[in-house]
């Protein structure tokens, strides 16, 4: 494949962003299989939606990233077939949650003391039909570079830049600027640091 042909990122990307509501007060979210699947209701909106390009999160078969967002953890219950979901990864510091025999990931929760300890991590595109609309826009794409450990090669990066540049998408190899400086505060405070004003 040339550098220049357009790459697979993810089925709510490819097709454009799917329309999103400031209002939207959440939905079903199900795993992939046909019968008894394991759902979870959220009753709020995701925050910080993003393409993920990380190894671990779970992605659609052939997307080069995920789509994931956060919700508080007080707005997820898991409402469907409950002992087919297993972690993924104990050693993780977030705990993934999937289902035993699609492995679709249905959410991913931290346990230990974390920046985002609280939050919840989801992916909206497991909720059906006309629920897809409604929930937050992809806000940004994190961890850009890490898809060539994963196998891609590295003279095609630019032009996945380039898709999600035309997408209105900034490309970052971490998490945004807003996000990473939630977490260098909330590391600067556990660690006593004192902010005062040089200027």
């Amino acid at each position: 494949m040339s550098a220049s042909s357009s790459l697979p990122l993810h089925p709510l990307l490819d097709g454009g962003l799917p329309t999103d509501s400031p209002s939207f007060a959440g939905g079903v979210l199900s795993c992939h299989c046909p019968t008894n699947p394991a759902q979870i209701t959220l009753t709020s909106n995701v925050a910080h939606n993003h393409a993920c390009g990380c190894s671990k999160c779970w992605k659609p078969a052939g997307a080069l990233f995920s789509v994931v967002g956060v919700v508080p953890s007080s707005s997820l219950s898991i409402t469907a077939n409950e002992s087919k979901l297993a972690i993924v990864d104990p050693s993780a510091p977030i705990q993934r949650y999937a289902c035993t025999d699609c492995g679709v990931h249905l959410f991913g929760r931290i346990e230990i003391e974390h920046p985002f300890k609280g939050l919840d991590f989801v992916h909206v595109e497991l909720s059906e039909g006309k629920g897809r609309e409604g929930w937050q826009k992809v806000q940004f794409a994190g961890f850009v570079s890490s898809l060539i450990g994963q196998g891609l090669e590295p003279e095609l990066v630019p032009g996945v830049r380039g898709q999600l540049k035309g997408l209105g998408l900034e490309s970052y190899d971490a998490l945004s600027p807003v996000l990473m400086d939630l977490i260098a505060t909330w590391n600067a405070k556990r660690e006593g640091v004192v902010f005062k004003s040089r200027f």
